[in-house]
């Protein structure tokens, strides 16, 4: 069975996507510096909103807190390479190059304004705006449609051999998928007929009156004006936005574009993890492979061990006396404090085993579904430096 290492050989971006809390952000970097350590060329992972301890392990520069919107360029470099001497400190003499970057939602924004505007006068007006400054953040599928829109930008500039992106945490995995096409929607939509006719025309419809009456007595004049202003300014962008969109969706769909899908064996994140996957072919997507994190190691399924637990369950009794005799390890302590403690133990033990067997049975029939079946043990410990993220890597690899 071909695993993620052949997978990531034979592509130039790899999308890890799934539902949210299952581990996607660390996974995505262990992918990449996996591939630069071992494939070579330049890899980047864009990732989106990590983990303190994970941005600092890819050598991440945090914007300090305060920072407004205008001096963010400034204050957060776009891609920055993880230091070689990261990898060498790791024990990992990289091929490659790893470079990695954090995904700024409102600043994915400003640049698509500025780059579809018809002007520069129309782009700052929009960017003046301050419906927009409040809400260009905020949009619905906001994170996910910049998230795709970056990566586009970033696989035509050609700076990467392979990309590796980690998408936003949703309410739904497959909301990253459809951001695209919800895109093009919006500005074909009918809310923004509604919203800008009254200010277009100097005649408002009597079904339509009603309401902007009612809505000037509660939002007030001015706030009606820029809700109207902007959306009439944002239809200016309709073309561009459409026609990139359309490009993103494509790319998506590229032969040289897979998808990693990551869950926990849950149930509702796996539930959510096979909703997505359905809608891959439907998309014409290619699905590269299948993660299933944090799983409990297998050797909790062994025979011997479950045995060994029952018995230090029955025999938690006499094992007690010895431990807490004169000149034993625990001859400080009760007997029948030792022997609860004991007992619980092969208790547990016998507890989790009965999980185990049935995550065991779920990844052998997952396997039986899918290519690619990758599980990943839960770890002892978070991630704080590149180490730990390419032992993670090396469960997937």
């Amino acid at each position: 069975m071909p695993g993620i290492e052949a997978l990531v050989a034979s592509k130039e971006i790899v999308v890890v996507c799934g539902p949210g809390g299952v581990g996607k952000t660390s996974l995505a970097a262990a992918i990449a510096a996996m591939a630069a350590a071992h494939h070579g060329g330049r890899v980047l992972v864009l990732t989106v909103d990590p983990a303190r301890r994970l941005a600092q392990a890819l050598g991440l520069t945090m914007p300090p807190d305060g920072h407004s919107a205008p001096d963010r360029r400034a204050a957060l470099p776009r891609a920055q390479q993880v230091p070689v001497r990261a990898f060498t400190e790791a024990g990992a003499g990289p091929r490659g190059q790893l470079w990695a970057e954090m995904l700024d939602t409102k600043l994915g924004w400003d640049n698509l304004v500025s780059r579809h505007a018809p002007d520069q006068a129309t782009a700052k007006r929009i960017l003046d705006n301050p419906l927009y400054q409040n809400i260009s953040g905020r949009f619905v599928q906001s994170h996910d449609y910049i998230a795709v829109e970056r990566l586009y930008e970033l696989h035509s500039e050609g700076d990467y051999d392979l990309i590796v992106v980690d998408t936003p945490p949703t309410r739904n995995a497959v909301d990253f998928l459809l951001a695209p096409e919800r895109m093009s929607d919006f500005f074909s939509s009918r809310l923004l007929r509604v919203l800008t006719v009254p200010y277009r025309s100097r005649f408002v419809d009597l079904a339509s009156r009603p309401f902007y009456y009612v809505a000037d007595r509660v939002l007030g004049t001015q706030f009606l004006e820029d809700i109207a202003e902007f959306f009439i300014l944002f239809q200016t962008l309709s073309e561009g936005f459409v026609q990139r969109a359309l490009e993103v969706e494509r790319l998506l769909a590229d032969r040289r574009t897979t998808f990693v899908v990551v869950s926990t064996l849950e149930p509702v994140p796996v539930r959510e993890a096979e909703a997505f996957i359905r809608l891959l072919p439907a998309k014409k997507l290619h699905l590269g492979g299948l993660v299933l994190n944090r799983a409990l190691p297998s050797y909790l399924t062994e025979g011997a061990l479950a045995d060994r637990a029952e018995r230090l369950g029955a025999q938690a009794a006499s094992l007690a006396v010895q431990l807490c005799a004169p000149g034993a390890p625990l001859e400080d302590y009760e007997p029948a404090l030792v022997e609860g403690v004991l007992a619980e133990i092969g208790a547990n033990f016998n507890n989790i085993a009965v999980v185990a067997k049935r995550e065991a049975a779920q990844r052998a029939e997952l396997s039986r579904a899918y290519d690619v079946v990758t599980s990943v043990p839960e770890l002892d410990e978070d991630i704080h430096d590149l180490a730990g993220v390419l032992a993670l890597g090396r469960h997937v690899w």
